[in-house]
């Protein structure tokens, strides 16, 4: 256990230290930062490391163990009916104290928090269980993906276009550290045990659709009753006199955040419990794994959410004020393309992607291509955020061309290639875009003087939307390299044999 916890801190450092040497370089150089901001970051950098390695610890030992097992236990069920009721329900569970999904409500002014946060679970419900459905029918992901991305967009039509940012970011915002381990893992259940040939290709996808549900359901929720994106009200950034100050401001989110955390991890612990009473699937030995693996999931999350809205915050927006502010904000593309290239890395949600790709494909996808890869479709995506706020162009002339693209991309790659891809998008979009870039964006916009619902706005859906194609061109690559293999072998097996064949012509007449 002991060398295992050493793995996750050094892996845990390896991903924040790039990012809090990008801020402190950029704080202490041409964009500086308040003694007090800068204090709070430095205590958010000491507690993402923290928070990341023992949550991702603890996403492995409980998260993936548990998912793993309802999936394949709902994967040997002869009722259809059955496994659609309890992934909807599931998926309704994991989702409605999302912490991420919490983040966007409480900046939404034109809908109730709570009803925001309760049409987005039923979205995600509603998409599971058809994610689910898929893989049990064996139905083409890039069909579906299509269709409904086409009925996202016609959508769009019928609402007022200050609702368009906050319907795209609430299909990023929902697949966070919560839903993540526990969808994928599911899906990697049902496919393991439903379809054994096509394992790779029906592995992933569950949280790409996962990500379209509350799209269509907040589109839905803004053309029933005619909403608009409403007007931000900027937070005011937390200022602290001294150390004593800043722990203190850091002790009083701990106990809020741990709050939160428990919350969202009450419905799934209850669920498992149930499970086990009806299933008896895990051993005393199992279940007390679980258990020590949930203690790590709460106390890792609760640390690294803490440092991620008390630390990076106020470093974000103090950030994106001071940059919009130089060379009329121009600077803002390189320097937030060179942040989004490490920022990602930070995402815990993006380790358990990476590891269970490179697992179920059994190495043939490296974690760290997997890295590279997201890195640069994160990086292209804070540069479009960044030129939108400055050209205050539409969404839509952005996603749409973007989409068309993904999804064209989806019939010339590998199947498991698109699932992965799509997957991605996803979980790029987690807590560190909702609690560091979109109040980067927020603060650059307000400089200014542009409008934050549709132009801050939107920086999750973009970034929800670039790690598609990225990916999905490294799949296009190793599907190029895969067939020129093949051919070479093809072609060094033909010279070989014809040079046999002549050889032994050759040899004849000297033998007899």
């Amino acid at each position: 256990m002991e060398n295992f916890f050493k793995q996750k801190f050094s892996e845990s450092i390896k991903s924040i230290l790039p990012i809090a040497a990008i801020v402190l370089l950029l704080g202490i150089t041409i964009a500086p930062m308040s003694t007090s901001t800068f204090l709070l970051f430095l205590l958010g950098v000491l507690c993402l490391i923290a928070g990341l390695a023992v949550f991702t610890m603890g996403a492995e030992l409980s998260m993936q163990q548990l998912g793993n097992k309802i999936g394949s236990c709902l994967a040997k069920s002869k009722h259809i009916w059955i496994i659609a009721f309890i992934s909807f329900i599931i998926g309704i569970l994991v989702t409605v104290s999302e912490p991420d999904l919490q983040i966007l409500a409480e900046q939404v002014s034109g809908v109730p928090n709570m009803i925001l946060i309760l049409t987005v679970s039923l979205g995600v419900g509603i998409f599971l269980a058809i994610a689910l459905m898929r893989i049990v029918f064996r139905i083409n992901l890039s069909l579906l993906l299509m269709i409904f991305y086409i009925l996202a967009f016609a959508m769009c039509c019928f609402i007022p276009s200050d609702f368009w940012s906050v319907a795209f970011d609430s299909g990023g915002v929902t697949t966070g550290p919560m839903t993540v381990p526990f969808i994928m893992a599911i899906g990697a259940g049902v496919a393991g045990a439903r379809s054994r040939d096509g394992e790779h290709d029906d592995s992933f996808g569950l949280v790409a659709l996962c990500s379209i549900g509350p799209i269509l359901a907040v589109l839905i929720l803004g053309i029933c009753f005619g909403l608009e994106g409403g007007e931000y009200t900027m937070s005011a950034i937390s200022e602290v006199e001294n150390t004593r100050a800043g722990m203190s401001l850091y002790l009083h989110s701990f106990a809020e955040h741990a709050k939160d955390v428990a919350v969202a991890l009450l419905p799934t612990i209850l669920f498992a419990l149930l499970f086990q009473l009806i299933t008896r699937s895990f051993s005393t030995k199992q279940l007390v794994r679980i258990g020590v693996g949930i203690v790590y999931t709460f106390f890792g999350l609760v640390i690294f959410l803490t440092g991620a809205n008390e630390g990076f915050k106020p470093a974000g927006i103090s950030l994106g004020t001071t940059l919009a502010s130089i060379g009329n904000g121009y600077v803002l593309i390189p320097v937030c393309m060179l942040v989004g290239y490490f920022i990602v890395n930070a995402e815990p949600a993006v380790y358990v992607l990476n590891k269970q790709v490179e697992q179920i494909t059994a190495g043939a996808i490296s974690a760290s291509t997997m890295r590279l890869a997201l890195s640069i479709g994160v990086s292209a995506a804070l540069g479009l955020s960044m030129l939108r706020i400055l050209t205050g162009i539409s969404i839509l002339w952005i996603l749409i061309p973007g989409y068309v693209i993904a999804l064209g991309l989806s019939f010339f790659v590998p199947k498991f290639f698109t699932g992965i891809a799509f997957d991605s998008g996803g979980v790029a979009s987690g807590v560190m875009m909702s609690a560091f870039v979109l109040p980067l964006a927020i603060g650059a916009c307000s400089t200014l003087g542009g409008n934050i619902m549709t132009q801050a706005f939107g920086c999750v859906a973009f970034v929800a939307l670039t790690p598609i194609i990225s990916i999905q061109i490294c799949g296009l690559i190793y599907s190029l390299k895969a067939k020129h293999a093949i051919r070479r072998f093809t072609t060094e097996t033909e010279v070989f044999f014809d040079y046999s064949d002549s050889f032994q012509k050759t040899v004849k007449p000297t033998r007899r």
